[in-house]
């Protein structure tokens, strides 16, 4: 069998492509019991989230064809539109691409970390569907070691690489204690949500936002338990705010030196922390010469990105070498189960025919015939019976030369047998 790992992601194929093909969770049972029923595929799992759709597999050999085609027939796209968009993997290189995705090496963001727990979502949606088995089971729990101890050894996940966390992070080197302080967000855009999400992760409970249209900043502020203002209450608002982040697509800067001098005066001096993100500029360069002010532009920002950028290549760089010592485990795993399986077939034959044998010698002794003839008759046809087959395959080896085969079969058969007599 063959470990599959197809799929199209951010890097392939465009947004619009990326949304066809992407798996609602009430599709995802249903998916799973078609993928799964797919005479070529014996396990299968989903991963489905805004940057990637990947299906891991164990199928037949050249496996891969069916698949791709049961994904353009399940949301109705021609087989065409995904060839041009998707890849695929095959074992090790299937394995190693299922333990890079967990660790967000092959994230938009380098080393985010929201894709693990998506993919952890994605193996208990696929184990409740019973779509896993032993190949499956034991690749996601060797990937989900390996995330952890990516996570716990390098630093991949610790340096932001946004500007939303890059702002936050600044702030972080004024203040001590977050809870203590008070925000003050001026937007309600995407950046300023990712701003006011992480200031509240990070422990702010004073938030307010301000916005041209008030509704967009109640809406924002609402579900962070904060408050909304208009533009025109910034001036009272900055006298509060120990932190201030804006942006917004203003032609003009909203704060004036002349604002913030009078809020300073008001806040006796108590220092505000600002970040411009806004291009053009919302707050006036003048603000940062003054004193017990730190206002940051969107430039400084980064330079903080770029730097955590660096320090997440090199703990990247320790990411890969640990993904390869992941890959030789379960690879290593992967072939001790495989021999297992082997073994346990073949003992199981060599069970049956022994039970065979002694069943028809026990039937003798019990017609009265003479013990010793009995257990003769029994050696001899169980030998013959187990080394049937074996001799059969070693004379047709023979037959065409396949040396390698009686080599194994020597090494397999003869040591042990010296072994036994010793």
């Amino acid at each position: 069998m063959t470990l599959l790992a197809l799929g199209i992601n951010h890097r392939t194929a465009t947004v619009e492509v990326r949304e066809q093909v992407a798996f609602n969770p009430a599709q995802l049972e249903m998916a799973l019991c078609e993928l799964r029923s797919l005479p070529q595929v014996k396990e299968a799992a989903v991963l489905s989230t805004c940057n990637r759709t990947e299906l891991y597999c164990v199928t037949e050999p050249q496996g891969e064809a069916a698949v791709l085609d049961w994904l353009g027939r399940f949301h109705g796209l021609p087989v065409s539109d995904l060839t041009t968009c998707a890849y695929h993997y095959l074992d090790n290189d299937a394995a190693r691409h299922l333990m890079r995705v967990a660790v967000g090496l092959d994230s938009m963001v380098l080393g985010e970390p929201q894709i693990l727990g998506q993919l952890k979502d994605a193996y208990q949606s696929s184990r409740e569907a019973r779509g896993l088995g032993k190949e499956l089971e034991c690749l996601f729990q060797h990937t989900f070691a390996v995330a952890k101890q990516v996570r716990t050894e390098t630093g991949i996940g610790r340096n932001p690489v946004s500007v939303a966390y890059a702002a936050v992070s600044l702030a972080s080197r004024i203040f001590d204690d977050f809870g203590r302080a008070r925000a003050l967000l001026i937007g309600a855009g995407e950046t300023i949500e990712l701003v006011a999400r992480h200031l509240v992760e990070a422990g702010v409970r004073q938030l307010t936002v301000a916005n041209r249209t008030r509704e967009r900043a109640e809406l924002l502020a609402g579900g962070l338990g904060g408050r909304a203002i208009a533009l025109d209450e910034i001036p009272d608002a900055l006298v509060e705010a120990d932190i201030v982040i804006s942006s917004t697509a203003a032609p003009l800067p909203i704060i004036g030196k002349g604002m913030v001098e009078r809020a300073l005066k008001k806040r006796r001096h108590r220092p505000i922390f600002m970040v411009d993100i806004a291009v053009p500029r919302d707050i006036e360069p003048e603000v940062g010469k003054l004193s017990d002010i730190f206002l940051y532009s969107v430039d400084d920002l980064q330079e903080v990105i770029e730097e955590n950028r660096r320090h997440r290549q090199v703990a990247a760089d320790q990411a890969e070498s640990l993904i390869e010592h992941g890959v030789g485990a379960w690879l290593h795993e992967r072939r001790i189960r495989s021999g297992g399986e082997l073994i346990h077939d073949f003992r199981s034959r060599g069970e049956s025919l022994r039970d065979l044998s002694l069943e028809q010698a026990l039937a003798r002794l019990g017609r009265g015939e003479d013990p010793e003839a009995v257990v003769r008759r029994l050696a001899h046809q169980l030998t013959n019976r187990l080394l049937h087959r074996p001799t059969v395959a070693l004379r047709e080896a023979a037959s065409v030369e396949r040396h390698d085969l009686l080599e194994a079969a020597g090494a397999l058969l003869l040591d042990a047998a010296t072994d036994k007599t010793r």
